[in-house]
């Protein structure tokens, strides 16, 4: 069902447009998280190292798809909240063409630089094969990963957060039990892990895509629209291909991070990896409801609401500032026990590392959920400069102080540029806000969306 998100109270709106949102990213975190569980129970300290080495290549990939979907997404948020449907069914049909095209182009790219990419990290000579298996079943599946991820950027477009939700939750616990019949029935080891995710995500995908197919085809626009409109491309270009290029040099940053992390060997990159997955869902979390946030924005946006922007943002903090402190609080309390979920009891180097990293990182999450719901706003105003700079503000200061730290503190080094980051990130993003910029991108996208 679509959802106007433009009228009614702006708590009940923002938080009964964001839950399933949320709830559809818990699941989706079950895909890596179910991942590095078996690869760790079930298979070996070393397989769950070459899980999380290929995590991080994985992520270049899902910055394509991510800001693919929110090019989409926000653009066809600001035509429905002006109500002009037949753009809105153009931008779609647009959307699927130039996926599709992208995805091509990406998977031929990825095959072909996957060894380079893993040498280029630094991956240990006894988890090459493992990660590079995993990564080139992964890469076969990119198709399943953008399809999906555009259909969860559209269905929140036209304020439906529910629909995609169910998809997800029924692939999500299908691959938990998939991972662990490959593995411990069907003795695939890490193949079969890939092979589970690979198969429940198509799963999800497909469902998905057919049933907002269903949804557009609905749409009462006055007739048949083309499957390609090159000015609304070129406005959803503007907005995705910021959004790939943060997410892109965020995913770079991420592998420079992982490249200084693989030189203590596999037990840091085993403790790293459980404990940065937890970590992710933490901050996917967060970012999810800033998603909702950016969709809410943008129909207001096309309305012409800006007040309710405001108090929009205000909302998600309200809830989400406090939950993300005590989640910290959580992980640092009981940081070990959770690790203990994807490390073996016998791995305690590994251990000692992950609960290192929750010691170090938790106890910042408030200062990336300040970061992330303002970019939101910044991201769903359109003006994308002010929320590049609040990014890479936070990559450059993460990359550069991991290398340099790790010189003097080791591993723990590493660790600590992560707060860092995230607190210059955090000011430079109120900065904007609070200064106002981003209004300059809000009225330009109300004017557009007039023309």
């Amino acid at each position: 069902m679509n959802r106007n998100l433009t009228v009614g109270d702006e708590k009940r709106v923002v938080w009964s447009f964001s839950l399933p949102l949320l709830l559809s990213m818990v699941f989706q975190q079950l895909y890596n998280l179910a991942d590095s569980f078996v690869a760790g129970r079930f298979i070996s300290e070393r397989a769950l190292a070459s899980v999380g080495n290929s995590y991080e290549i994985t992520l270049i990939f899902i910055a394509f798809a991510f800001g693919s979907n929110m090019g989409c997404g926000i653009v066809i948020s600001q035509f429905f909240g002006a109500g002009r449907l037949r753009d809105v069914k153009k931008a779609i049909w647009t959307t699927f063409t130039a996926v599709f095209a992208m995805v091509i182009v990406l998977t031929v790219l990825g095959l072909c630089l996957l060894s380079p990419m893993l040498e280029l990290i630094n991956t240990p000579e006894e988890t090459f094969a493992d990660s590079a298996l995993y990564l080139r079943i992964y890469i076969l599946g990119l198709l399943f990963l953008f399809y999906y991820n555009i259909a969860t950027g559209i269905f929140a477009a036209l304020g439906d957060s529910r629909t995609p939700f169910v998809f997800l939750v029924i692939s999500s616990i299908s691959n938990i039990f998939v991972d662990i019949l490959f593995v411990t029935v069907f003795d695939m080891g890490v193949a079969g892990v890939a092979w589970a995710t690979f198969l429940c995500q198509g799963a999800s995908s497909v469902s998905a895509m057919l049933a907002l197919i269903l949804r557009v085809r609905k749409m009462d626009c006055g007739g048949p629209v083309p499957l390609f409109d090159l000015s609304i491309f070129t406005r959803i270009v503007k907005i995705a291909v910021p959004s790939i290029l943060q997410q892109s040099f965020v995913s770079v940053g991420n592998i420079m991070i992982q490249s200084v992390i693989n030189s203590y060997g596999a037990a840091v990159m085993a403790g790293y990896a459980a404990a940065v997955k937890l970590n992710n869902m933490v901050v996917s979390s967060i970012m999810t409801i800033g998603n909702g946030v950016s969709s809410f924005t943008a129909q207001n946006i096309g309305a012409g609401k800006v007040d309710r922007v405001y108090r929009g943002r205000r909302a998600a903090l309200i809830v989400a500032l406090p939950a993300s402190i005590i989640i910290g609080l959580l992980f640092v309390l009981f940081g070990r026990t959770l690790l203990s979920l994807f490390i073996q009891d016998r791995a305690q180097k590994a251990m000692d590392a992950g609960y290192e990293f929750f010691l170090i990182v938790a106890p910042f999450y408030f200062a990336v959920c300040l970061k992330l719901l303002t970019d939101a706003v910044l991201r769903g105003s359109g003006d994308m400069k002010p929320f590049m700079i609040s990014t890479f503000s936070d990559l450059i200061i993460r990359v550069g102080l991991s290398f340099i730290l790790s010189r003097h503190f080791s591993s723990r080094g590493i660790w600590m540029s992560w707060p860092v980051g995230w607190l210059l990130g955090a000011l430079v993003a109120l900065f904007f806000f609070v200064s106002g910029h981003w209004k300059r991108g809000l009225f330009s996208a109300m004017n557009s969306s007039n023309e």
